[in-house]
């Protein structure tokens, strides 16, 4: 089949240079992927024993009163345990405190009124950032909470991670952030992901359900650049907010 008769050259083109480091197509492969995320938990987190229970792709978690945030990846192991996978190719989404809230969040909404405290999951928040964002030159970086005046560990089971992209050394950690910036399934270390990464691009399924997030990406930008230039517009007192409301068709405050 001519893919790109079917899906335009443009997507084809775009789904050709797509990575694990981009949100959208890490999302997409990750998203119900059980082996996916568990290599990826056993790699960062040096461990085989994990069994992953459920995966979700741009799960949202909502807060009453602050800002809610869209996680590009939630999973839950058979021990109860919760993660949160995020890619990352600028330091500004990277940054620490967003780690620190995406943990608050994380621990909010895995509670319910009269649970005990000591029964509060376990959590990871896990950053895979394209640049050594933290600077320490290190592959990868464990965050957990100190007693300063003693030096050991507080114990509230509470992890944030980021690992380093750059780093791409022959061990496990180094191949899997090979494989994270890879675009051709080809030259892939981890069968796993190389697979699913081949099935995403090269399969007439894999590559229309990439079409479609893109056309929803397209749409939802230009809805926000429809919106930004309504409001520009009310600024400059150029149009009343309600004869733009009607020229743009909405019902809501812009």
């Amino acid at each position: 089949m001519d893919f790109e008769q079917k899906f335009g050259h443009d997507n084809m083109q775009r789904i050709k240079e797509f990575c694990l480091m981009d949100d959208t197509f890490m999302s997409k492969c990750f998203e119900d992927n059980i082996e996916c995320t568990e290599l990826v938990l056993h790699i960062i987190l040096d461990r085989n024993d994990l069994a992953v229970e459920s995966v979700h792709a741009q799960h949202q978690i909502c807060s009453l009163q602050g800002r809610s945030i869209v996680l590009d990846i939630y999973a839950v192991d058979s021990a109860g345990k919760r993660y949160n996978i995020e890619v990352q190719r600028s330091y500004d989404g990277a940054v620490t405190k967003r780690a620190r809230y995406n943990s608050s969040l994380l621990d909010a909404n895995i509670t319910n009124a009269g649970d005990r405290y000591e029964n509060l999951a376990e959590t990871y928040v896990i950053f895979i950032t394209e640049s050594d964002v933290l600077g320490g030159n290190e592959p990868i970086y464990h965050i957990d909470r100190i007693i300063r005046e003693t030096g050991k560990y507080f114990g509230d089971e509470s992890h944030i991670i980021y690992v380093n992209g750059k780093n791409r050394d022959e061990t496990p950690l180094g191949l899997l952030m090979h494989d994270f910036t890879c675009k051709n399934p080809e030259d892939m270390k981890y069968s796993k992901l190389a697979e699913r990464t081949k099935f995403l691009k090269e399969s007439e399924k894999g590559v229309a359900s990439m079409c479609r997030i893109m056309e929803d990406l397209r749409r939802e930008t230009a809805e926000k650049t429809k919106i930004e230039m309504a409001r520009k517009i009310i600024l400059s007192g150029e149009m009343s907010e309600d004869k733009v409301k009607k020229c743009l068709g909405y019902q809501t405050t812009i």
